[in-house]
């Protein structure tokens, strides 16, 4: 039982510039020295690795650097780094935001495109304002479509993924860690002109991806389950459902997750849930209370989930009707991704104590909302990470005395 509050994040870290600059090169074709590119992606895990122990987070990763980024600002990469590791797939003349959903069973919920975003619509103004802060990146102009059966092909990437982290845990004294994944739900939100419906089609996702959670738990590592569309997705149907039918839809996705990690021991794992990384109003995101009993219900032995942003800072107290089952532990966010204010220390303690004070001080490690790399710049996404570690120690001396 720890006797401290303990520190981590949801995963994505800002990326040096020469790495975001070969993984521009190498998805241009104008890079090819792949020798080269491995020593880089070894060299900087190990000090982002280096970098997280020294600033005093305790549970840390790779800061997902093995899912290749190549521009400074990108919301997209912790599920797009998917798309080659999966065959079946095609990148078609589309962009991100006009994806076709694929069809859902006769009498269930039907996701729209990403540009159906009830939030995007009702706020088009700010959202296309440049100027705005919430205007979105230029999303890319090609896009996944399921055109064959999927499979996993990404055994060498998840492979390398793992051994840079182990190598980078090695060099910092480290003994443990964690990768992210993309879960079923997620990985599923791609065109599909293959699969019977959404269903066939995420139930393919889970089988394939459970070869890379496999190779993550067998490697000693804790696996990360990333899977912002169990809330996201609320936003994406337009009009909005009734929350029973969502809840219905959503229970199949979560379903199709538990499917993916059956048999796969629970305290290995940790599932992500978020409202979509983007800056903007989320006046539309559904309430943390009508599903985290669904959050709950996936095998995971801990739950990172947002609480810090504005939206949906009140909702720790969800957790004053909700029983956290026992084993497990919560991972809320403390300080957010989503403002380029740095949360003060003192804060920080408080938000966490608020936590432990309705699920018990061992059951609660501080967290960030969602990964700060790629949507802050990376001066203030370190200063986030390091006043959690301070506001995690001042919360250690109130709960612990």
């Amino acid at each position: 039982m720890p006797d401290r509050i303990l520190t981590s994040h949801a995963g994505s870290l800002p990326r040096p510039e020469d790495l975001i600059t070969l993984n521009s090169q190498r998805a241009e074709g104008t890079f090819s020295d792949e020798a080269q590119y491995q020593r880089k992606l070894s060299e900087a895990v190990t000090d982002v690795v280096r970098r997280q122990r020294d600033i005093g987070i305790d549970l840390l990763n790779d800061g997902e650097y093995g899912h290749s980024m190549g521009v400074r600002y990108d919301y997209g990469t912790w599920w797009t780094y998917v798309f080659p590791r999966l065959s079946g797939l095609e990148l078609a003349e589309l962009t991100l935001l006009d994806i076709p959903q694929a069809a859902p069973k006769p009498g269930a919920v039907k996701l729209g495109s990403f540009a159906d975003r009830r939030d995007w619509n009702e706020f088009l103004d700010a959202y296309s304002d440049p100027q705005s802060g919430a205007a979105l990146p230029n999303p890319p102009t090609l896009a996944p479509v399921c055109r064959g059966p999927i499979s996993y092909v990404g055994h060498a990437d998840v492979q390398r993924d793992i051994d840079d982290m182990k190598t980078a845990m090695a060099a910092a004294g480290l003994t443990q860690g964690y990768l992210n994944s993309v879960a079923p739900a997620s990985c599923a939100r791609i065109g599909n002109t293959f699969y019977a419906d959404d269903e066939e089609l995420m139930y393919a996702c889970a089988d394939a991806m459970r070869e890379e959670y496999q190779a993550i738990i067998d490697a000693g590592l804790i696996l990360q389950l990333d899977d912002p569309a169990i809330a996201e997705n609320w936003d994406q149907v337009n009009p909005a459902p009734t929350v029973e039918d969502y809840r219905r839809f959503t229970q199949v996705r979560v379903d199709a997750l538990n499917h993916a990690i059956r048999g796969l021991p629970a305290e290995r794992i940790r599932f992500h849930l978020c409202w979509g990384s983007w800056h903007g109003p989320h006046t539309t995101d559904i309430p943390m209370a009508d599903i985290v009993d669904l959050m709950l219900a996936v095998n995971a032995g801990g739950y990172s989930f947002e609480a810090a942003n504005v939206r949906h800072g009140h909702e720790w107290k969800v957790w004053r009707d909700v029983k956290l089952p026992e084993g497990k532990v919560i991972l809320p966010g403390i300080v957010s991704h989503s403002t380029n204010v740095v949360e003060h220390p003192e804060l920080v303690a408080d938000r966490i104590c608020q936590f432990a004070e309705v699920v018990g001080r061992e059951n609660v490690i501080a967290s960030t909302d969602c990964g700060l790399g790629g949507r802050v710049h990376p001066q203030i996404a370190w200063a986030k990470l390091d006043t959690l570690a301070k506001g995690a120690e001042i919360a250690t001396r109130r709960l612990w005395g």
